[in-house]
Formats: C-alpha cells, structure tokens, sequence
C-alpha cells in the first residue's frame, strides 16, 4: 500500500498559508488610508498567501497547491463559524467589550463569504497560471511566472470580492478604485519581495529534492486526494 506523506517544508508553508488567510478575513474588515489610497488592512497579510502559493505550485505542482488551497478555505470557514457562536453566546454583565467584539465577528460572515469566494477562484487561477507556464516554458524564468500568476490571480480575487464585500457600503466609484488599486498593489508586493521568494524556492528545492511539473494531470479542484 502506497504511503502518502508531505515534507517538513510543505506543511510549515501550509501552516503560514492558512495563518495568513485566517488573519486577511478579519483585517479586511478595516479600511485604511495609504497616502491618497483607500485600500483593506488585509494588504497587510494576503499577498503572503500568493507568495506561499507560488512557493508550493513551483515546488510540489498543483496538486499539492490544490491541496493546502482547500485546506486553507476549511480553516477560514471553522474560524468564522466558531466566531458567530461566540456572538450567540450571551456576555458577561461585567464585560464592556461586547459591541466591538460583535462588531469584528458579526461583519466578518459578509467579509468572509466574499473572500472565500474570492479566495478560491484566485487561488486556484495562481497555481493554474503558474502550474502550466512552468512547463511550456521547461521551468525556465520564475520571476515572470510568479508575476504574472499572481497579477492573473489577485486581478480575479479583486473583482469578485470587493461587490460581494463592500457592494452597497461605499459609492461604486471608490469600490472600482479598491478593486484596481489593490490588484496593482498586491502584485507590487509580490514584485518586490520577488528576491526573497526566488531565494526561498531555490532553497526548498535543494533540501526537499522536489521540483514538480504538472504533466498529464487533473486541473479538477475537487480531486483533493490526488496528492
């Protein structure tokens, strides 16, 4: 019987990934100012997740990507479902913290709802992109295919999940200035942190002795046992 196993490598990624997209579904609940820009303090975290994603599509192809995206969405979901019992519950009568605490958990359905979605499609788009440029190009310039899948990736994230967000919250001129804004934003984060990425690959590949591509296999995203 054939065993089944990740790396130390991969499931320390998988941990962060999951971390990260667990942490963008609340701070995405804010709204900051970034000089003349309004964009979420999710900015702050969620690139991460396309980075790693990148990191894992290079390294292990795109089932093992498949794999930790699914991972990552059943997290996001339990947080948020623990969440909303949490608001049920009824607070202390000493505790004076109840309106803000309710007010993070109680907008994060909506928030949440709108990531996931978004989450998945782009998610799913970036390992795609990355996964078939990877062999057509015989695993040749990564920077490109980094950029590329991420810009692919974060452009369709953007325009699925701020209506889905913040439709009816803001008028529809700064909503589509969001949307664009934090496409553009998110692949420079990845742009710029594009030396540490390829450096990080490099290094996973020597230790780990893996460097997949994606030959005769099953784009289908539900086939999450094909490992």
């Amino acid at each position: 019987m054939k065993t089944k196993t990740v790396s130390v490598s991969f499931m320390l990624l998988g941990i962060v990934f999951c971390v990260c997209l667990v942490a963008a579904n609340f701070l995405e609940a804010k709204v900051v100012r970034l000089g003349p820009l309004a964009i979420t303090a999710g900015m702050i975290v969620f690139p991460v997740s396309y980075i790693i994603n990148d990191c894992i599509a290079e390294v292990w192809g795109f089932r093992k990507s498949r794999l930790i995206i699914w991972m990552g969405f059943l997290m996001n979901f339990m947080v948020v479902g623990l969440g909303q019992i949490a608001v049920m519950m009824p607070a202390a009568p000493f505790w004076e913290g109840e309106e803000s605490f309710n007010f993070v958990f109680g907008l994060a359905p909506r928030i949440a709802a709108a990531s996931l979605a978004a989450f998945l499609v782009g998610s799913f788009l970036n390992a795609y992109v990355m996964s078939r440029m990877k062999v057509r190009s015989k695993g040749k310039h990564f920077s490109v295919r980094a950029v590329v899948s991420t810009l692919a990736g974060e452009s369709a994230d953007s325009l699925i999940f701020f209506p889905i967000a913040f439709g009816g919250l803001m008028p529809v001129g700064e909503l589509l200035k969001m949307m664009l804004v934090q496409a553009l934003l998110k692949t420079l984060y990845e742009i710029i942190v594009l030396p540490v990425t390829v450096r990080v690959v490099k290094y996973i590949k020597r230790i780990d002795g893996s460097d997949a591509y994606d030959s005769d296999i099953s784009y289908n995203i539900l086939k999450i046992n094909e490992l």
